[in-house]
């Protein structure tokens, strides 16, 4: 079995746009849901994965506000795929440490969803051992809208400090990797804010295939790399000798 990389390489927050559900049952015959059912289990392998290699924060692109202009079927199909997975998976989430939020508008979803978030959200405040985060019905643009909205509304200066901290992640801190699959090469609204310092991974691999092993490449990738926020090779160094 491959060994997970030291834990002095390992990002702190990791994000990953979950691409390439539909195209994994498309090559199978299998209608797309069939793809975003094999998701969800990619995912609990990945959330698994992160915890042990000492990723704190995990967040996950599960369904764009743009991905309402899918056909009606997938759309009602993702909702009920969402219904299931937190009746189903929220027990062993909790059992296993992991505290749950879900970034985004509430506005589109029904009673029923909004109060199964709200109660998987209550029922894992309190765990420590990885936070979670699924962006559901989530944008980039709709982030900083809504930050700088309420600021305004309640008469605060806006600043990159103050927007920050409006934000729907001002719960953890911006991601340090964030990870594409799918063989695609944008970021799809996706964290706008948040990653103006992150580093980019892209895979290949349709989101049902990545596994642990791509997880893996995907954080000695992150560890090649020299992250300098503004400064020179030099001044890193010179640092990193400190």
């Amino acid at each position: 079995m491959r060994k997970p990389p030291p834990p002095a390489s390992v990002p702190h927050h990791v994000a990953i746009v979950m691409d390439g559900n539909g195209r994994w049952a498309r090559k199978r015959f299998m209608p797309r849901l069939a793809g975003h059912r094999q998701g969800v289990e990619s995912l609990k392998r990945c959330v698994r994965a992160c915890a042990a290699r000492g990723i704190q924060v995990l967040t996950v692109f599960a369904f764009s506000s743009e991905n309402w202009n899918r056909p009606e079927d997938e759309v009602s199909g993702l909702m009920e795929l969402l219904g299931k997975a937190l009746a189903r998976e929220v027990p062993q989430l909790h059992a296993d440490g992991v505290q749950l939020h879900f970034v985004g508008s509430r506005s589109g979803l029904s009673d029923g969803v909004r109060q199964g978030l709200d109660e998987a959200e209550r029922a894992t405040q309190g765990n420590q051992r990885l936070i979670l985060n699924v962006c559901f019905n989530y944008g980039g643009r709709w982030d900083i809208a809504q930050a700088a909205a309420a600021l305004a509304e309640r008469g605060e200066p806006i600043t990159e400090a103050s927007l920050s901290g409006a934000m729907a992640l001002h719960h953890v801190p911006d991601p340090d990797l964030v990870i594409r699959t799918g063989g695609e090469f944008r970021i799809s609204n996706f964290l706008l804010w948040q990653s103006a310092y992150s580093e980019f991974h892209f895979s290949d691999a349709l989101w049902p295939d990545f596994d642990e092993v791509a997880l893996d490449g995907a954080i000695a990738d992150f560890a090649s790399r020299e992250r300098r926020f503004g400064q020179t090779s030099e001044q890193v160094q010179q640092d990193g000798a400190c």
